[in-house]
């Protein structure tokens, strides 16, 4: 008499989708520490500007540990360290007719501090990296190579950083093409999307300096495109995108994160026992496929 074994499902591939979106990146580590808290763990990251740092963190290895020095890097951050230089130096870079009005070395350090890995190849989990050239107007994403050039370029907001220059290219934020890049989770199989979004363009938001113009910019822009990536992503993924908690501060102001990371957390947890609890009939029949794959 034969034996019968069990049909275990395979676990769901998992996309994690960080948008851009400045200091308002600091939310996404509550996003982070609730999807890892929960043992969901990505088999694919796709980031554009502080997201694709956010999840370079994660990417180089998808643990709790790396969450809390994430954390603490965001606490322990400061705007002289992310925009070195005082007012009359940007003021002599302009004056100079410069490509840009602040160092990046600020950025460079904050990379550093991060504890990512040199390359894309030693990374435990596949990560893709948005970036814009400024000559073709083209999206360009960086899966291989070295990192953090890469992840240089795609936080190098246009007329703020010098952009680089890297592989033929002239690269900028990744964010002014591509905010929310989920249509790049879909270059593999993938089963469900998690969408770690902190780029509300909050229209009531007080606009005080330049930097918050050019990031309400980009994120009236995003909801365009995030409408258009929404329509390419097919029935059979599912698709969660995780809300984050009012954000006032100016682009300047790091103050509050730890506050911030916590109210983000708060909320994907709901969020996430929400969806869980709604019934979905596609959600269902995904999972009965995934049975029998």
């Amino acid at each position: 008499m034969s034996k019968v074994f069990p049909v275990r499902p395979r676990e769901p591939r998992t996309a994690f989708v960080l948008s851009g979106g400045g200091n308002q990146g600091v939310s996404q580590v509550g996003m982070l520490r609730a999807l890892l808290e929960r043992g969901i763990l990505p088999d694919v990251v796709i980031g554009t500007s502080v997201g694709a740092l956010n999840g370079a963190v994660v990417a180089t290895d998808p643990v709790l540990s790396q969450v809390d020095h994430l954390e603490e890097v965001w606490t322990d951050l400061t705007s002289e360290q992310v925009f070195p230089g005082g007012t009359l130096r940007r003021a002599w870079n302009l004056l100079r007719r410069d490509d840009h009005l602040i160092s990046n070395e600020g950025l460079r350090t904050l990379i550093d501090g991060t504890g990512v890995a040199d390359s894309f190849g030693e990374l435990a989990v596949p990560l893709r990296v948005v970036t814009a050239d400024l000559e073709s107007g083209n999206e360009l994403v960086f899966a291989a190579g070295e990192l953090r050039p890469a992840l240089l370029a795609s936080a190098a907001l246009p007329g703020i950083y010098p952009p680089i220059r890297l592989d033929g290219s002239i690269l900028v934020d990744g964010a002014i093409v591509n905010l929310v890049p989920i249509s790049h989770a879909l270059a593999g199989p993938v089963d469900r999307i998690f969408v770690l979004d902190v780029s509300d363009p909050m229209t009531d938001r007080p606009l005080r300096s330049p930097f918050d113009v050019v990031v309400r910019s980009m994120a009236i822009s995003r909801d365009q495109r995030f409408d258009l990536e929404l329509q390419w992503v097919p029935p059979e993924v599912e698709l969660v995108v995780l809300p984050p908690p009012r954000d006032d501060r100016d682009f300047f102001d790091f103050s509050g994160g730890r506050e911030l990371m916590n109210e983000a957390l708060a909320l994907a947890h709901r969020a996430l026992d929400d969806h869980e609890l709604r019934p979905d009939r596609q959600r269902l029949r995904r999972w009965w496929k995934r049975l029998f794959d």
